[in-house]
Order: C-alpha cells, then structure tokens, then sequence
C-alpha cells in the first residue's frame, strides 16, 4: 500500500450510484445535482487519464439489491464506462471488505483516492475512513456525496456533519470545483 507521504496519481471511486438506491421510496437529498457532479468528476478523471471505479452494493441472493439485480444496477446516466472502467459489487459499507480494490489501486500506482457517491453516513465514511487507514490519501468530494432524510436528522445535517466530521482527520475536503486529479507516477 502506498504510504500516505508517498506521491502517485489520483483516482476516482464512485460508491453506490445504483438504480435501487437513487431511485427508490427515499430520494437521495439534491440527487440530480450529485449526479451532475459526478459525471464532471469523471469527465475530469477521464481527462487526466486517471483511473474511475464504480462500486456497487449488493444484498443476499434473493434480495432486492442481489447480484445482477435490476436495482442493483449503475444508474444509466452516470458516465461510467463498464470498458474502460473498473465496476465491481460489495456487499459490506467499506469498497475494501472483500473486495479487490486495494490492490487494483495499489498495482495503478495510485495514491489518493478521490470520494463520492452514496450514502454519506454509510458506505462513504466507512471507505473514507478504512482508505486513509489503509495508507492511501482520501479526498472526499464536499458536493459529491449524498443520502436520504432519517428520522433523527436530514440529508443536508447529516452530509454537513460528515464533511465536517472527515475534514482533516480522516480525508482531505474538496469542492467538485477544485478537485484536480495528479497523474505523477509512485
């Protein structure tokens, strides 16, 4: 794993953005905005050649959210292309956990890890999180992350929360805006 001083290029992971999730009975708060967001991320990744994976979550066979399910599914507006790109399913809130992620960011050479998708309090702190605990330096994306309303606190408080939360200890905070992807080699 790389080391958090080391340098190495940048690479997008999108969490989540699947048609179960987005489109259910909860909306995700500013939803459409997010999304908007996210395909800029991408088109800026694309740009600078960095690395995009899309992660998707999946429930037990038999569950709405099981593998190769309808609602399992990435939405079909986000950018990813399931070609070029890396898409791969999780079944737990880290991208990690069983997953083979750490180590397809370890043999691109990369680095920092750029943050968005969904839900905020879930599978985006949890990788945020378990990324900067693995070595790697995670930007988590201010406006490029979202969640539905719970009946303790809304979306926007709790996406506040966490961005404020992570700032620091855990990632580096960045606007869409201002995110810029590093292309040096490890």
């Amino acid at each position: 794993m790389p080391s958090s001083a080391s340098a190495g290029r940048s690479a997008l992971l999108i969490i989540d953005m699947q048609v179960g999730m987005f489109n259910g009975p909860q909306k995700p708060y500013e939803g459409q905005r997010v999304l908007a967001t996210i395909n800029t991320l991408i088109a800026k990744a694309r740009e600078a050649g960095a690395p995009i994976f899309a992660v998707r979550h999946t429930g037990p066979l038999g569950s709405p959210l099981e593998p190769g399910s309808a609602l399992s599914q990435l939405l079909p507006e986000l950018a990813v292309d399931a070609v070029t790109d890396t898409v791969f399913d999780k079944a737990r809130p880290s991208c990690f956990a069983g997953t083979g992620l750490a180590g397809w960011l370890a043999d691109a050479g990369v680095a920092e890890l750029v943050i968005a998708g969904m839900k905020t309090e879930y599978c985006v702190d949890t990788t945020c999180r378990a990324a900067a605990e693995l070595g790697f330096r995670p930007v988590l994306v201010a406006d490029g992350h979202t969640c539905m309303d719970t009946p303790v606190l809304p979306a926007q408080a709790i996406i506040a929360h966490h961005n404020r939360t992570l700032s620091g200890p855990f990632v580096q905070l960045v606007s869409a805006a201002d995110c810029l992807f590093v292309q040096q080699s490890a």
